[in-house]
């Protein structure tokens, strides 16, 4: 049987509730990475799209590749030093992206048009940017666990090899040089977080920020979990009366900081790569770094751990959907990126060259205004790369319920905010094959997905 027919026969058979949750016990070994319990990913047949595009171009991703933009020989040095990453070649790759997404000439038109989109979707009128409205910028600073970037830990435990896939500073800086310089953005605007507890957003993207003459650079802020609230870093607050309510009853409610609900606008800037518990992490997961449990680890993600594991079966509740369908998180995000400069392992690994781009860093960004989308065309790029075994298991259950969310294949009654049920979160689908990348809407069907693709 078809995994796409398996999924349907799934639906009908679990429409009374939702699926339980199955803690294996695992979830904390697989985390670390380099353990692959589950089978191989196998995808379901290609250019067969579900649920609906999100964006001025539904379901449009973009996707440039550069190498010039990477060129750490992997010894001296390390690989976000400036002699071994071009800024000024990031700079170009993010102003192809947004001009590609959106079809404009210029990227002044491109945010402006990314923001009358969002606000025309939201039913507040054809508006763009103005002062006082606030942007979070969520980047993965998952591996940031240090005063000093790229070294150990706080904590004990056997010492080991200080893993290094850290987001990039230039790509971050790129994004709020775009906001500043081309979108009109206030720096006092701009909050940039993660706000995981033991988490930094490091000296690297800070001073390269703070450090600019540009007084509008100087008043970006940063929000950090509480062990690193130093050198005017902020802390987040719990904002209580905006609750994340899971849909299995089982997981305790959620709450996200109040700096980041004060905000009217959001970019989730993940990274592209896999996991050692999830098979990938990209947009979605992004937002593990977001959550306060306050009696189940506090800024901590690991309550949820289990109801996203690739071991998961198909077709089964994923509480990354009520993430990216709360009205705080996916609702209020404007524009999503995935940074793959130089891509991890996994997620508790170090950067690596990929065999399928003659053995060179991945070089990559992508954007997307359909979180489905994005994380769709992430998957296919990374399942295809033969270095990254991470990628397993049902890795694509979280896209398959979320595309169809009004009526997932688990049965699960989705209401993370209280709104009343999902409706489709975007679109997804997986490309004809590695060689030419092409989707539904590539091969000019109406539906699905299209990619714009600079590699």
């Amino acid at each position: 049987m078809h995994r796409r027919c398996f999924l349907k026969s799934l639906a009908a058979a679990q429409a009374a509730g939702v699926v339980p949750l199955v803690f294996s016990g695992k979830a904390m070994a697989q985390q670390r990475g380099g353990m692959a319990p589950s089978d191989p990913f196998k995808p379901e047949d290609a250019n067969h799209p579900i649920g609906e595009g999100k964006g001025i171009y539904p379901g449009r991703v973009a996707w440039v590749r550069d190498a010039a933009a990477t060129n750490w020989d992997g010894v001296t040095g390390h690989w976000w030093d400036d002699e071994h990453t071009d800024q000024k070649a990031v700079h170009g790759m993010t102003s192809r992206l947004l001009q590609n997404l959106t079809g404009r000439k210029s990227e002044k038109q491109a945010w402006d048009a990314l923001f009358r989109s969002f606000n025309d979707a939201h039913k507040l009128g054809s508006a763009g940017y103005r002062p006082g409205e606030r942007i979070a910028i969520k980047i993965n600073c998952n591996q940031d666990r240090s005063p000093e970037w790229g070294a150990a830990g706080r904590g004990g435990g056997p010492a080991r090899p200080v893993p290094n896939g850290l987001p990039s500073p230039h790509a971050v800086v790129a994004l709020v040089t775009e906001l500043i310089e081309m979108g009109g953005v206030r720096g006092q605007d701009i909050l940039i977080y993660d706000a995981t507890g033991g988490r930094d957003v490091g000296q690297p993207i800070l001073g390269r920020i703070r450090g600019n003459s540009n007084r509008e650079y100087q008043a970006v802020q940063f929000l950090v979990g509480t062990d690193y609230n130093l050198g005017g870093r902020l802390s987040p607050t719990p904002d209580t009366a905006n609750p994340i309510r899971f849909a299995n009853r089982d997981l305790p409610a959620g709450f996200l900081s109040k700096q980041v609900t004060e905000a009217k606008y959001m970019i989730n800037m993940a990274l592209l790569r896999p996991h050692g518990m999830a098979g990938v992490t990209l947009t979605a997961k992004n937002h593990f770094g977001s959550i306060h449990f306050p009696n189940d680890g506090g800024w901590s993600p690991r309550v949820l751990h289990d109801s996203v594991t690739r071991t998961r079966p198909a077709g089964s509740y994923n509480a990354l959907v009520d993430l990216v369908g709360h009205r705080h998180i996916g609702g209020k995000t404007m524009l999503f990126i995935l940074d793959g400069l130089y891509t991890a392992e996994h997620n508790e690994g170090s950067v690596i060259k990929w065999a399928s781009f003659d053995d060179h860093w991945a070089s990559s960004m992508l954007m997307s205004q359909d979180p489905i989308a994005i994380d769709s065309v992430a998957l296919d790029i990374l399942r295809s790369e033969p270095r990254n075994t991470q990628v397993r298991g049902t890795a694509d259950n979280y896209l398959h319920e979320a595309a169809q969310a009004a009526k997932p294949p688990s049965g699960t009654v989705y209401n993370p905010d209280g709104a009343g049920a999902l409706s489709s979160l975007g679109v997804h689908e997986h490309w004809n094959n590695a060689a030419v990348r092409k989707y539904s809407r590539n091969l000019g069907r109406k539906d699905g997905i299209e990619l714009i693709a600079e590699v």
